[in-house]
């Protein structure tokens, strides 16, 4: 039963990993930015990514995805591996 609960868990927060990426490519398209879909995909996903918002600025580039993506895709792997020694 936890092993179910644990994978499920695992897919959400992949889902949300998949979606972080669509945020950020979106965010690329201005015209996309007025859209209600790009407003609720900024509603789920902006308070992660505003954790390291302004933390890697180089010039006018802003490589916080980057760093927010890394972060995330670590823990999400420890987590799968977490699950698979279960």
């Amino acid at each position: 039963m936890l092993i179910t609960l644990l994978t499920i868990l695992h897919q959400i927060l992949t889902v949300y990993f998949y979606l972080l990426i669509g945020y950020i490519l979106l965010s690329w398209v201005p015209e996309i930015r007025e859209s209600r879909f790009y407003y609720y995909l900024h509603v789920i996903c902006n308070p992660y990514m505003r954790i390291f918002r302004g933390l890697l600025v180089f010039g006018g580039m802003d490589f916080t995805p980057i760093l927010g993506f890394m972060f995330y895709r670590i823990g999400l792997e420890a987590f799968g591996q977490f699950i698979q020694s279960l």
